[in-house]
């Protein structure tokens, strides 16, 4: 839905379809931490470089951060979470519908 000015579309749309499926693993591995009935709320991922923050956003949309190593992560996290508040449902994506076109 949208990016920082620094990350061209096509990394975005790459990271995006990256961030896609690192949430879906996430939830499907809900049930490793206690059953099949835990939410999923954020995933963080470490690399050499630094981090990735992933949370819920909205009906079918998240948000991603990258920073660096040395970040506050309580920070980040609570600032994610302040955001995705005042942005709401400006932020959920409904479902895709089948339009009934055969490809």
């Amino acid at each position: 839905m949208a990016r920082s000015q620094e990350v061209k579309k096509d990394e975005a749309d790459t990271v995006a379809a990256a961030m896609s499926g690192i949430q879906s693993l996430s939830r499907t591995m809900a049930g490793f931490c206690g059953g099949p009935h835990m939410t999923w709320r954020q995933t963080l991922v470490e690399f050499d470089g630094g981090w990735v923050f992933l949370i819920s956003a909205g009906e079918g949309a998240y948000l991603a951060v990258s920073s660096a190593p040395d970040v506050d992560m309580a920070d980040i996290t609570f600032r994610m979470q302040q955001l995705v508040g005042q942005l709401g449902k400006a932020l959920s994506t409904p479902p895709r519908e089948n339009s009934g076109i055969q490809a």
